[in-house]
């Protein structure tokens, strides 16, 4: 191939490079100014109550959004379950929730979610003695880093169903989505810069050293016992109350509450 053709070539797949961003973000904006599905709003309204807390500017911009998960995100039934407009609107309008105030895009990372009808087994390695084997572990949920959510459907419509709960295994493991975009999730999120992860590196572990020794006491807690198990855990938790009772938390942990509302850029004490 002559040198020139080549050099031709270069370029092109340059300037393709440079303006496929371009590209997703106008196909993007196309499909979240499309009208949204009455269908899909009548089941908002009876499936995800939460949503009418928020203010209409906001419920436009999550129809938006949610528009855009449901066209670029698959769905998939498991263990026999037919996915329906119900399971699909109820995981997109609850996924979609935590991204409503920062720009980080629609889960990028993100492939596929694989939904079971009830809880599932799955097998993880464990190390004891130096010797390695498979732990069962029964789940309504999981993060994977390598593009997949797999949910329980029965838990997602309860978690929907009750927003005041502080319970909702779609924030929470859409939630360890945000935090594996740089990575395994370690209760770090990305931030802007140095100084915002010591600020919430430093307010992260006095709560989650304190949610620790509460529990040793037998104490109650707002943060629900499972925060404790470890930091990205910590934060999937608390993301759930951040967005079910955002009021008893911003009370009850005022800096928590504080560095959540800043990095989700969102004040959901307002919605209620």
């Amino acid at each position: 191939m002559p040198l020139l053709i080549c050099f031709a070539l270069v370029l092109l797949a340059a300037a393709a490079i440079a303006l496929w961003p371009l590209w997703v973000r106008g196909r993007r904006e196309r499909i979240a100014g499309r009208p949204f599905p009455p269908a899909w709003r009548r089941l908002l309204r009876r499936h995800v109550p939460l949503v009418s807390r928020l203010p209409a500017r906001q419920q436009l911009k999550l129809k938006g959004l949610m528009q855009v998960f449901l066209a670029e995100k698959s769905i998939l039934g498991c263990g026999g379950l037919r996915v329906t407009d119900e399971m699909r609107v109820t995981i997109a309008a609850l996924a979609c929730l935590p991204l409503l105030g920062a720009a980080r895009g629609v889960y990028p990372a993100l492939r596929q979610v694989l939904l079971y009808p009830g809880a599932f087994v799955v097998d993880r390695p464990v190390t004891e003695g130096g010797v390695q084997s498979d732990q069962r572990r029964v789940l309504a949920g999981e993060s994977w880093s390598q593009g997949q959510v797999l949910l329980a459907w029965d838990e997602v419509r309860r978690g929907a169903s009750t927003p005041g709960d502080g319970h909702n295994v779609v924030i929470h493991e859409f939630a360890h989505q945000l935090d594996q975009a740089g990575g395994r999730a370690n209760g770090a999120p990305a931030l802007p810069t140095a100084e915002a992860y010591r600020r919430w590196s430093t307010v992260m572990q006095n709560e989650f050293d304190a949610l620790r020794w509460k529990l040793a006491r037998g104490e109650p807690s707002l943060i629900d016992a499972y925060g404790a198990t470890d930091p990205a855990e910590f934060f999937a938790v608390i993301s759930e109350l951040f967005f079910e009772r955002p009021i008893e938390l911003a009370a009850d942990h005022p800096a928590l509450y504080g560095e959540l509302s800043g990095y989700y850029r969102l004040d959901p004490t307002g919605w209620v």
